[in-house]
């Protein structure tokens, strides 16, 4: 039993502390002023991920819903830059990163997650967004209807 216990301890442990990793492989960063910079001059837009990953279902169900399909994920790769920002319960996070995610939240009046704050390539705040049903299409409509600039 205590093998046990032990094995399924250590396989959380990993699963927390990769799952940071597998998002950045997927082209999320977790610097705003990067991703703006990146979009600066481009006609893509800035989607800014509010989650708290490992604890909100909305957030997961939002996740494996629309930001892991293919059909976004080539979507974005076109038009959008993603950044990361996680409010997380069991994932190791700098206080640096905590500070500024904080901070971001008050500055868009984030009230709960999922929040998708989407900024302009200026930085400028053109759209805000949460879970919907409709998988990637649904979502990828939305994003549309908003301003490139």
């Amino acid at each position: 039993m205590r093998i046990l216990l032990a094995c399924l301890s250590s396989f959380f442990f990993f699963a927390c502390a990769l799952a940071p990793m597998a998002r950045a492989a997927e082209g999320w960063m977790t610097d705003p002023d990067k991703g703006v910079a990146t979009a600066k001059g481009t006609k893509k837009l800035v989607l800014m991920d509010f989650t708290g990953s490992d604890w909100c279902g909305w957030c997961i169900k939002l996740n494996k819903e629309v930001f892991s399909q293919p059909e976004f994920q080539q979507y974005a790769k076109d038009n959008l830059v993603l950044v990361e920002l996680d409010f997380p319960k069991g994932k190791p996070q700098s206080a640096d990163e905590k500070a500024r995610n904080e901070k971001l939240a008050q500055q868009y009046g984030v009230q709960g997650f999922p929040t998708i704050v989407v900024l302009n390539g200026e930085g400028k705040k053109v759209g805000e967004l949460g879970y919907m049903k409709g998988g990637p299409k649904a979502f990828i409509e939305a994003l549309e209807k908003l301003p490139r600039a």
